[in-house]
């Protein structure tokens, strides 16, 4: 998702909008049709996914906590989300989490393969995303997790 440069090299991460220069959001919902237009669940979840490729959020924050709330009640997960005032360098009182997934180390979540659309031309691939369970597994996703 493009993303709005700024001239200051420290951007609050509430304060980064999203770049609607050119349609990525057409692309983008082009491209999970393509995938997934033959999956079990995504004409389920279409509708509800829709808005988020068709509106301009002006935040990314923003978007990704709208798509964070869907993809919760999509999958039935029951969680308050709280945000932090400030930065908080460590949390005592609590396992620090933000650093145990990084785009540089490759991740092995060990996940027991489920149906997905390409199977029998791919096998199952693993660490996908979330929209691939949950267009794949639907109302159980939240059991395969």
């Amino acid at each position: 998702m493009p993303v709005v440069k700024g001239s200051k090299t420290h951007t609050k991460v509430k304060d980064v909008k999203i770049s609607y220069d050119f349609n990525w959001q057409r692309l983008h919902w082009m491209s999970l049709q393509a995938c997934y237009r033959r999956s079990a669940y995504f004409e389920y979840y279409e509708d509800e996914l829709v808005p988020f490729y068709e509106k301009n959020i002006p935040f990314l924050f923003d978007y990704n906590e709208q798509l964070l709330h869907f993809i919760m009640k999509a999958i039935k997960m029951k969680v308050e989300l709280k945000f932090t005032e400030s930065y908080e360098p460590a949390y005592p009182s609590m396992e620090d989490v933000r650093n145990a997934i990084s785009p540089k180390k490759k991740a092995d979540p060990g996940q027991k393969p489920y149906m997905q659309v390409f199977d029998e031309r791919m096998g199952f691939q693993q660490n996908l995303s979330i929209v691939d369970l949950l267009f794949n597994q639907g109302p159980h996703s939240m059991n395969y997790l």
